[in-house]
């Protein structure tokens, strides 16, 4: 008996064999565009399987092709009789009415399918599905909603129904049944997150907001639709109301905070810094100390308040006091250790280069270097601030021992890459241009683009302004003078440029010595007398390559600190179409179609 099993075993497995060579060969006939030697391979497959649909499909697909109607119809009538239930047949009768120009018969063949649909739900979406490939939506919508109607449903096909309506661009529908289909499977919600974001317009988010307020008010404990709301007003960058909805899911499931947590680090990254401290502050306040989140919300808030500050250079001597307090409170809570690490860093730097006290900055760093078990990375950080701010004290010798130090252990990364940067720009500032251009050279390939672009800038900068000069003179006054710049030393600075221009009159640095007196009034918050700066560059040096820097820096000013949009327009405007290959150009266009109101 086994061998009967085996023989018939064997003659299963060589007729398998034989029908996936016949298949691949069809198809091959197919692709090739031989559509009578594919018709006649699949024909003979099919009929050794007429309960499958596939190679029924392809064999009467051959005869459209082959426009032979007349054996089409034929093979169609009597698959019709043979399985009366598989009303998607009558699709193929309507499409062959087409074919031959008789629309009012293809129609009444799509009705005959609609009106015959059985009470099956496999039938229902192999009909929708049918129609949507002949990119007849309206009927797939109809055989969808027939369908729902006979297994007694209506939120059954909503999902399909969504993407229908998506196809033919019909918002409100479209998105009223998706929001059925995610709450009737609410682990559909991250599939249709990436649909809303491939797919969606500012209108699609504002209809599907309204839809989500309406189903929010009649389920106020739907924690799906929270959190989709939540995602929506992330999309719109509208990250306060976006903490609101996260808010009152994390109180709703009692949550332990992630969501608010990841929430408030999306704002930080947009620079929404008040809705990223709502939200840290909600952990730190409601959740408590035990929480996971606790402390790096605290850090994290720290950050956000010192930012929310120090960009665009808004704030008071009082605001500063304020968060220098609040960092001090910190270490207070925490101790001064490996583990405040950053937040000592970020202290040293507030009383660095914002409350202008240099020693109390080196004496935060100096301490951090020495706590063991401070992380490698934030230990090099520290050392190349620490090496700024001996610098800025006019300790030269200590500032170039420190990135040499971070240099050498970190040669192939971006902090060391910072640290020989940061030589090579003292050996600029003491007049040793040979070298520094030679290091600026190589920097050029650094893997950190701010540093390539500052390093090509100062290779290009040395190499044109030495080439025009017998002596270095003028080029290392001007030196001297952003290392006054860099010390906070303004005054001082301004005296070293003005000498420059009295005593090398229509010298090439002059627009150079005019964009670093801007950049100063901008420090100082001065911000009209640096508007008359730049514009000064523009008017006297067009040729100048600190043009687009000022046209931009314009623009800032008055978008910004001068209140004037339309004039910030004018300027980014003017990048874009004079200066298309500055750097400065995409970020131009971006902020000129904000304030065209494109976004809106």
């Amino acid at each position: 008996m086994k061998y009967i099993f085996l023989i018939f075993g064997l003659i299963f497995t060589f007729q398998s064999t034989l029908q996936g060579q016949d298949r691949q060969l069809a198809e091959q006939y197919f692709r090739n565009g031989e559509y009578e030697k594919a018709s006649s391979i699949f024909e003979k497959i099919y009929r050794k399987n007429p309960a499958g649909d596939y190679y029924f499909d392809r064999y009467m697909n051959c005869l459209l092709l082959l426009e032979d109607y007349k054996k089409y119809e034929k093979q169609l009538k009597k698959r019709i009789k043979r399985f009366p239930q598989k009303v998607q047949l009558y699709v193929k009768y309507g499409e062959l009415y087409e074919r031959q120009y008789q629309q009012d018969k293809a129609n009444k063949q799509y009705k005959r399918a609609i009106d015959n649909l059985p009470k099956n739900r496999t039938e229902i979406i192999q009909l929708s599905q049918a129609f949507i490939k002949l990119t007849k939506y309206d009927l797939g919508l109809a055989s969808y909603k027939k369908g729902a109607k006979l297994l007694g449903d209506q939120s059954m096909f909503a999902y399909e129904l969504g993407d229908l309506y998506r196809r033919k661009g019909d918002r409100e529908p479209m998105i009223t049944n998706y929001l059925l289909s995610l709450q009737n499977t609410p682990a559909r919600l991250n599939s249709l997150k990436t649909i809303f974001q491939r797919f969606f317009g500012d209108d699609d988010f504002q209809e599907l907001q309204a839809q989500l307020y309406e189903k929010i008010n009649d389920n106020p404990d739907d924690a799906v639709l929270l959190e989709l709301m939540a995602w929506v007003f992330v999309q719109k960058k509208d990250y306060k109301n976006a903490f609101r909805q996260v808010r009152a899911l994390d109180k709703r499931i009692k949550d332990t905070g992630g969501r608010v947590y990841r929430l408030a680090q999306t704002a930080q990254q947009g620079k929404d810094y008040e809705a990223a401290i709502m939200a840290y502050e909600y952990l730190v306040n409601e959740k408590g100390k035990t929480n996971t989140y606790y402390i790096e919300a605290k850090k994290e808030m720290l950050k956000c308040k010192r930012l929310r500050l120090v960009d665009g250079y808004e704030y008071t001597e009082a605001d500063l006091k304020g968060l220098e307090a609040e960092y001090e409170m910190f270490l207070t809570e925490f101790g001064r250790n490996k583990t405040s690490g950053q937040i000592i860093f970020e202290l040293a730097e507030l009383e660095a280069f914002y409350l202008n006290d240099l020693e109390k900055a080196t004496s935060l760093l100096e301490d951090l270097i020495e706590y063991p078990g401070v992380r490698r990375h934030l230990l090099a950080k520290s050392k190349i601030a620490l090496g700024d701010y001996y610098l800025m004290d006019g300790e030269v010798w200590e500032s170039t021992l420190l990135y040499s130090q971070v240099d050498k252990a970190y040669k192939d990364d971006i902090l060391g890459q910072t640290a020989r940067f940061r030589n090579a720009k003292l050996s600029y500032y003491k007049g040793d241009f040979v070298w520094a251009q030679t290091q600026f050279s190589v920097l050029k390939a650094s893997t950190s683009k701010l540093i390539a672009n500052d390093a090509l800038d100062l290779s290009v900068f040395i190499l044109d302004n030495l080439a025009l000069d017998t002596v270095t003179s003028p080029m290392l006054m001007y030196a001297q003078s952003e290392l006054l710049i860099f010390q906070n030393r303004f005054d001082e600075a301004f005296t070293k440029m003005d000498s420059i221009i009295s005593l090398f009159p229509k010298h090439s640095l002059q627009d150079d010595i005019y964009f670093a007196k801007a950049q100063i009034f901008k420090k100082q918050r001065k911000y009209t007398e640096a508007a008359t700066i730049y514009q000064q560059i523009i008017n006297e040096f067009p040729e100048s390559i600190r043009v687009d820097n000022s046209l931009f820096a314009l623009g800032e000013l008055y978008e910004i600190h001068l209140d004037d949009e339309k004039k910030a327009q004018d300027f980014y405007e003017k990048i874009i179409f004079d200066y298309s290959n500055s750097t400065f150009a995409v970020e131009a266009r971006k902020r000129y179609r904000t304030l065209r109101g494109d976004f809106q």
